[in-house]
């Protein structure tokens, strides 16, 4: 038996567990989740996928539709986003492990470093106030599209050959993908950066295919499963992505081999910088006004004149 055959069999049976659980919290929840709008939440759920599925990543996307359409509630939104990964990205392991030579150790090393990530994160930001999950998300929404914009126009060196890393590229591989897997816990995907540390360290790009969606795929099993436990979900929004999700990652794998990646990667530039400053102005118009300010003196200034 493979490390590739174990990886696949890890991911059916994360996946069936996984199932298992959501379709439970669905159970609990579903009388006050009954006006959740799952047609529009399906909608996005399954385009962000097909744009997932081509390393765009779908985080952003799926957070800027539905903040612009108030489809789900700020505070449950990391939770919903991490569960709305899993069962695309075990589509996308599924359909991509086999199609890239990819070092072994590289791989199970950096899936195992982005479930110790993803865990951990959980632990902590599911116990965060809604203004503190958005003003996160503002600032690591920004340093990704910077990261994305810096490579867009080739300021950073990215790619080579190499379909595994040994000796300190490894570690810093490992270490960069603990990190990443943290941060999805706050709603940042990590095919963004990922991609990008692989470029940086001089991987063929295609070996940023299989590591990533490995690495989502089996860290969401951790960080969903965590929210899931907590309660920190729409589990209707959750289980509506689940079907339209893998829907349109088959549809990008084995349809739309010619879109023009450079484009649609400038589309979701701009769709995260958009999320990053609708979540400020969230945090800015939730901070509480001073309970004790003194009153405004009537007797206009010079610069106020």
């Amino acid at each position: 038996m493979t490390v590739f055959t174990v990886i696949q069999a890890g991911l059916l049976v994360g996946g069936c567990v996984f199932m298992i659980m959501l379709l439970m919290a669905w159970r609990r929840n579903r009388k006050q989740e009954a006006q959740t709008k799952i047609l529009p939440i399906g909608l996005i759920g399954g385009v962000a996928n097909f744009c997932d599925t081509l390393g765009i990543g779908s985080f952003a996307i799926k957070t800027a539709g539905y903040k612009q359409f108030k489809l789900v509630d700020d505070q449950l939104l990391p939770g919903t986003l991490n569960c709305q990964a899993v069962m695309a990205t075990v589509f996308q392991s599924l359909i991509f492990l086999t199609a890239v030579d990819v070092d072994p150790t590289t791989l199970v090393s950096m899936v195992i470093a982005a479930c110790l990530g993803a865990t951990v994160g959980a632990r902590l930001v599911s116990g965060w106030d809604r203004q503190l999950i958005r003003i996160v998300m503002c600032g690591a929404l920004l340093v990704i599209a910077g990261m994305m914009l810096a490579g867009q126009l080739k300021l950073l060196p990215l790619g080579g050959m190499a379909l595994g890393l040994t000796g300190w590229k490894l570690a810093i591989a490992i270490a960069g993908n603990f990190l990443f897997g943290a941060l999805m816990t706050v709603g940042i995907g990590l095919y963004a950066p990922c991609m990008t540390m692989v470029y940086l360290l001089g991987m063929h790009p295609l070996a940023a295919f299989p590591i990533m969606m490995c690495s989502c795929a089996f860290l969401s099993f951790f960080s969903a499963g965590g929210f899931i436990v907590r309660n920190r979900i729409n589990s209707r929004a959750a289980l509506v992505v689940a079907i339209t999700g893998p829907i349109g990652v088959v549809i990008a794998a084995y349809l739309v081999k010619s879109l023009d990646m450079h484009v649609l990667a400038w589309l979701v530039i701009g769709v995260v910088l958009y999320t990053s400053l609708t979540m400020f102005r969230s945090w800015q118009q939730g901070r509480p006004q001073a309970q004790n300010e003194p009153a405004p003196s009537p007797v206009l200034s010079g610069s106020d004149a």
